[in-house]
């Protein structure tokens, strides 16, 4: 199992669970943050700082949120929008920054 980041953080972009995160895995997007679901060591450190409580096990998602386990692995595992190639595990998500673009599912959730 792995922390996954559900609906109530898009557009909610607080950043206190990347600041809480003690192995740098929570990566942001335009609308929202993503955790990197292999560097993630599920220590939970972020689930109670955030204050739109968005963060879950995968396992406890919120019916109708399931979606959201699929954005948070694709976030990685696929090339953004204008992106060649997918974003891998860069190992650090203070090395790569705010990325400013997110997963399809999550560009047009809400909208």
């Amino acid at each position: 199992m792995t922390f996954v980041i559900g609906a109530a953080c898009v557009d909610v972009m607080d950043r206190a669970c990347v600041e809480e995160c003690p192995v740098d895995c929570i990566y942001t997007g335009d609308r929202m943050a993503y955790i990197h679901p292999t560097e993630c060591v599920d220590c939970g450190a972020c689930e109670p700082v955030c204050p739109v409580e968005a963060i879950y096990l995968d396992a406890d998602l919120p019916a109708g949120q399931e979606d959201f386990v699929a954005a948070n692995a694709a976030f990685f595992a696929e090339p953004l929008p204008g992106r060649a190639a997918a974003l891998g595990s860069p190992g650090s998500a203070a090395k790569v920054g705010d990325l400013g673009v997110d997963t399809p599912f999550v560009a047009e959730y809400g909208k």
